[in-house]
This record gives structure tokens, sequence and C-alpha cells, in this order.
């Protein structure tokens, strides 16, 4: 059993725990309040993202197991660092935690299923590979077993939750940052390769769906504070989850290195969209969420 396949879960379940610790019941039910903007970022993160994914993967004629380790980063759901950058650039934080809730618990279907159809599209592994029912119980237990837990000490002990929460969330990013620098020392040998075949294609992924995030709600007339929470949860991608179910489920690590690679470049495609936004008008177009 490899390293990774050992400690992948375990900081991915940290990280789903410090999720927990800040949702409520009243989180999952807040997308009534929202229901525009829910709706037009959930058909975004759910459709249009592995689309656009599948047309980049084509465009730069990706090997099979990159091309389907983009699929995997397109079908991760938002990650906890889009609350935090939502509320540095003035996002709607509460909608992106109803946001990160629903994608996490749609993420347990949408990841098996666009990750077997990009293997059967791709051919990566000649059909040994496969995220099975076995492996997608435990995609499950990854991510929604955690958020439960701590969702429930948040309604026990409140106190308690609301004082772990924040240093989860920096552990948690720290975390992120192990995880991706274990896939590149893991992958040293190969990295330059790895990095000229999907450098540019993570890049471009990135700036698309903070663009598609922002510009698809104000298209309908979403508020501009529901459109910033939007470009944060659909451009910040769940990489360690995406870099667990390839090391730790799939056990390969080749299938990683765009979720590692991206898991580096979002930090900076994200804070200069945010920053590009702060600097825009801010007059409103009325709230239609």
């Amino acid at each position: 059993m490899s390293l990774a396949s050992v400690l992948l879960p375990i900081a991915l379940a940290i990280i789903m725990l410090g999720l927990g610790l800040g949702l409520t019941v009243a989180d999952f039910r807040r997308v009534l309040a929202y229901p525009k903007a829910s709706v037009i970022a959930l058909v975004c993160q759910i459709l249009l993202l592995p689309a656009l994914c599948l047309g980049l993967v084509l465009l730069f004629d990706l090997p099979p197991v990159l091309a389907v380790g983009m699929m995997l980063l397109a079908a991760s759901p938002g990650g906890t660092t889009a609350n935090l950058y939502s509320h540095l650039f003035g996002g709607d934080v509460a909608l992106n935690v109803t946001l990160t809730a629903i994608n996490s618990v749609l993420a347990v279907f949408t990841m098996p299923l666009v990750t077997n159809l990009a293997i059967g599209y791709f051919g990566a592994e000649s059909g040994a590979l496969g995220l099975q029912f076995d492996k997608s119980l435990q995609v499950f237990a990854l991510v929604l077993v955690p958020v439960a837990i701590g969702m429930l000490v948040r309604a026990r002990f409140g106190a308690f939750a609301e004082r772990m929460h924040k240093p989860v969330k920096i552990a948690s990013a720290v975390i992120l940052f192990l995880v991706v620098v274990g896939v590149v020392l893991q992958e040293r040998a190969n990295i330059g390769g790895y990095i000229r075949d999907v450098g540019l294609i993570t890049l471009v992924f990135s700036v698309l769906s903070l663009a598609i995030g922002y510009w698809a709600p104000r298209l309908f007339k979403v508020g501009r504070e529901q459109a910033i929470a939007s470009c944060m949860e659909i451009g910040i991608h769940n990489a360690t989850l995406s870099i667990t179910v390839a090391m730790g489920l799939l056990a390969i690590p080749q299938m990683a290195v765009p979720s590692a690679t991206y898991g580096v470049i979002m930090f900076f495609t994200a804070a200069a969209a945010g920053f590009l936004l702060r600097r825009r008008s801010p007059a409103e177009v009325p709230a239609g969420s």
C-alpha cells in the first residue's frame, strides 16, 4: 500500500470535516433564497465545465491518462478555498457555502459517472481501471461522512465548532499545498514533460472556469455579489478530491498530475480574477437570484 493511498484520504477527510464544521441544515435550504443563482452555478458546474474540458482535451490532444485526469478535475466540486476567496473579493459567502455543500453531495454521483465515461472514451489503461461500485462508495465515504460528522459537531457543540472552523480551514489550505508537493515529488522524474503537457491546458481551463462562473450568472441578471460567489465556486475546484481519487482509489499517479498542476495555478488565476472584479464598477444589476 503506497503512502499516498493512506495519507490522501486522511487529508481529504480533514478538509471535508472543516467544511462540515461550517455548515448547518439551513445552508442546504438556502438554495431557495437564491434559486436563479444556484441553478445557473450548478448547471455550469455539472454540465458546462465537463463539456468545456472535453473540448480542451481534444484540442490539446492529451495522452489518455492525462485526458482522464483533466476530466476528473472538471467533475470535482468547488473547493473550500472558494469560500475564502469569495469573502476576500466581495462575494456572497452564504451562497458559496450553499453551493459547496450541494456540489459535494452531487459529486458523489457525478465524479464516478464522468470519470468512467472518460476512461471508456479515451481508453486509458485498457479497461483495468474505473470507479466501480465499491470505489464509488469510497468516494461517498470520503466526501459525505466527514461533512456529516462536522455538521453533527456543529449542531451539538456550536462553540467548539466555531473555534475549530478557522484552524481547520487553515489546515485545509496547508494540506492542499502538501498534497500538491507530494504529487510533484512522486512524479519528479517526469514533471518537466507533464508541465509541458498540461501546464497550458490547466491555465486555460482555470481562466475559462472563472470567466464562466462570473459571466453566466450576470448574463441572466444575477446580482454582482452572487456572481462573484459563483465565479469562485466554479473557478476553484477541489483538487485534493480529484488527486485522492486518482492516486488513492485508482492508484495512477499520472492521472493526478492535471489536478496537482491546477492546484498551484488556480491560486494565482483566482486571485487575479478577484482583483479584476474588485476594480470593476460597483454599479449593480438588480439581483434576480
